[in-house]
């Protein structure tokens, strides 16, 4: 079995349950730059994660603070797959990733680090992005400050949306 490693994470992992749920609010701010909230849509929105895997990395929520996939109405459902489109689309014109990985840690034995309010991560993947540095100095390379991508995505955004 192969494992991935990503000690880089385990500043986020360790302030997690420290303070109220950022997701929630993100949402009811309206500060969208400073919380890097890239999108509002009916149900729900599209956030940069602070705490990237790579360029890029977005997760798409429901407004609603809920833990269970099978608490979300049919119109939930619909919109979080509508903005896992629009994610998609913005992502494959600002950075032209092969591939993306794009899934649901559903509770904290899964791997969430925020268990009580579900997310969906879309992580642009290319040939070859992981090297030896997080092996070698336990060190993650993301050689675009947040701020950076938060503009590019939306230029994007209103270039595809």
């Amino acid at each position: 079995m192969d494992l991935l490693w990503a000690p880089w994470r385990l500043k986020y992992v360790q302030s997690t349950g420290k303070r109220g749920c950022f997701l929630c609010e993100a949402a009811s701010s309206k500060e969208d730059l400073k919380n890097l909230l890239l999108y509002r849509g009916q149900y729900g929105f599209i956030i940069l994660n602070k705490y990237p895997y790579n360029n890029g990395h977005l997760m798409v929520a429901p407004y609603r603070h809920i833990s269970d996939f099978l608490e979300l109405s049919k119109d939930e459902i619909y919109n979080l797959s509508e903005l896992i489109k629009l994610s998609l689309r913005i992502l494959n014109a600002a950075y032209r990733p092969h591939g993306f990985n794009i899934g649901m840690n559903l509770g904290s034995v899964a791997g969430a680090g925020l268990a009580a309010h579900l997310h969906i991560h879309i992580v642009p993947r290319w040939r070859g992005d992981t090297n030896f540095m997080p092996v070698i100095s336990d060190t993650k390379v993301i050689p675009e400050s947040l701020i950076d991508a938060y503009n590019k995505l939306k230029r994007k955004l209103e270039e595809v949306g």
